[in-house]
C-alpha cells in the first residue's frame, strides 16, 4: 500500500511538472501572438508572465523590452534589456535595441556605447552606424559624429538631411575642410534648394563673412518664407551685427512659425535687456528657461536682471547656473563674486575672483602657445 502510494505520488509530481511546463509554454505562445498581432500592450504583459515564471529567460526579458518600447515605455524597456544581457551578454540584436530605448529617452551618452557594441557585433549595420554617430552628435561630440556618419555619407550622397547633420558637425568641429566637402556634396545635388543656402550662410559666417551670410539666409526667405531655420539664422547673424531692430522681427518671424524655439526668446530678451526694457526681457527669458534649461546666455542675462533690480539671491541662482553649464568661461564666476561680495561673502567671492584670473592665465597661455608654434 505504501508503494502505491509513493508511486501515485510520484506520478502526481510528474503530471504537475508536464502542466506547468504546458503552462509556461502556452504563456510563451501566447505572448508570442500578440507580438505578432500588434497588440504590444498585452504582449508585454504576457512577457512579463513568462519572466516571472522563468527570471533566467534571457529570450522573455528581450522580448519584454521590445514590447514595452513598442508602447513608449522606454525606461522601462531599458531595464529589461538590461536583464536581458546580464543573462546572456551574446544575445543578438539586443544591444542596438538597448540603445535605441536610451536614444528615444535623448540619453544620448548612454546610447553611444550601446550603438558601438552593435556595430562591432555587426560592422555591416548602417543603423548601428547612423544612431551611433547620430548619438555622438546629440551628445555634442562632434569629431566622433563625423568619423561614425561619414562613411554612411559616401555611401548615400543623395542623403540630404545625413549631410546637413554632417556640415553642422563639421562646422562645431571647426573642421572646415570636412564642411566645404559636404557642403558641395549638397549643392551638387540640388543648388537652389533652401538648404544649400541656409548651409552656404553657416559656412560664410563661420569663416567671419556674416555680410554674404545674410545674403544667402535672404536668399533662402525668398524661395521658402515660412521655413524656421531661416528666420533664426537670419535674426542671428543681424544679432551678430549689433542690428538688433533687423533680428528682433526675424526672431518674431521664427516664432510665429515656430513657437516653442526656447533659442528665439531667449535672444529677443537679450535685446529688450540690451534696450534697457529689463521687464520685458524678464518676461522672455522666464519663458525660455521653462522650455529650455540648457540655455546659457538666459541665464547670464537673468542673472543681470537680478542683479540690477537687487534681488541678489535670484542673481546667485542664475549665476550658478551658468558656471554649472559652461564653468570654463570667466563672465559667470566674475558676476558670481560681485553678487557674493553685497552679499557679505568674502570667502566665495575670493574663491570667485580667484577663478577669473586662473582662467584668464589659462587663455593668456594658450595665445602665447599658438604665437609661439606660428613663430617656429
Amino acid at each position: 500500500m505504501k508503494k502505491l502510494n509513493s508511486r501515485v505520488a510520484l506520478a502526481l509530481l510528474a503530471l504537475l511538472a508536464s502542466l506547468s511546463c504546458v503552462a509556461r509554454t502556452q504563456t510563451a505562445e501566447q505572448a508570442f501572438g500578440f507580438e505578432r498581432g500588434g497588440n504590444f500592450g498585452e504582449a508585454a504583459e504576457a512577457w512579463r508572465a513568462v519572466t516571472q515564471r522563468n527570471p533566467q529567460d534571457a529570450g522573455a526579458f528581450a522580448h519584454l523590452g521590445l514590447t514595452l518600447a513598442k508602447v513608449q515605455k522606454y525606461e522601462e524597456a531599458e531595464s529589461s534589456y538590461r536583464k536581458a544581457l546580464a543573462l546572456n551578454p551574446r544575445l543578438p540584436g539586443v544591444e542596438l535595441d538597448l540603445g535605441l530605448a536610451e536614444f528615444k529617452q535623448n540619453n544620448f551618452h548612454a546610447a553611444a556605447p550601446d550603438f558601438k557594441a552593435a556595430l562591432a557585433a555587426d560592422p555591416s549595420s548602417s543603423q548601428a552606424r547612423i544612431l551611433l554617430g547620430m548619438s555622438y552628435y546629440g551628445d555634442k561630440k562632434y569629431a566622433l559624429a563625423i568619423e561614425a556618419l561619414e562613411p554612411i555619407s559616401k555611401a548615400d550622397p543623395s542623403n540630404m538631411e545625413l549631410h546637413e547633420i554632417l556640415v553642422e558637425s563639421c562646422l562645431w568641429a571647426k573642421n572646415d575642410s570636412c564642411a566645404l566637402r559636404e557642403y558641395r556634396l549638397i549643392v551638387q545635388q540640388n543648388p537652389n534648394s533652401v538648404q544649400s543656402h541656409i548651409l552656404m550662410g553657416e559656412a560664410l559666417d563661420h569663416s567671419g563673412k556674416t555680410q554674404e551670410a545674410i545674403a544667402e539666409f535672404e536668399t533662402a526667405e525668398k524661395i521658402y518664407p515660412n521655413e524656421p531655420r531661416v528666420h533664426f539664422g537670419l535674426g542671428y547673424l543681424h544679432w551678430k551685427s549689433r542690428e538688433y531692430d533687423e533680428a528682433k522681427r526675424e526672431f518674431e518671424s521664427e516664432l510665429s512659425v515656430n513657437s516653442g524655439n526656447a533659442l528665439a526668446l531667449t535672444y529677443l530678451g537679450d535685446i529688450a535687456l540690451k534696450s534697457d526694457h529689463a521687464d520685458t526681457a524678464l518676461s522672455l527669458l522666464g519663458r525660455a528657461t521653462k522650455m529650455n534649461q540648457d540655455i546659457r546666455m538666459a541665464y547670464l542675462d537673468l542673472g543681470a536682471i537680478y542683479l540690477r533690480k537687487e534681488r541678489y539671491k535670484d542673481a546667485e541662482s542664475a549665476f550658478h547656473r551658468v558656471v554649472a553649464l559652461d564653468p570654463s568661461q570667466s563672465d559667470a564666476h566674475y558676476q558670481l563674486g560681485r553678487v557674493y561680495q553685497i552679499l557679505g561673502n568674502t570667502t566665495a567671492a575670493d574663491q570667485e575672483f580667484k577663478l577669473v584670473q586662473e582662467l584668464y592665465q589659462k587663455s593668456d597661455d594658450k595665445v602665447a602657445k599658438s604665437m609661439s608654434r606660428r613663430m617656429q
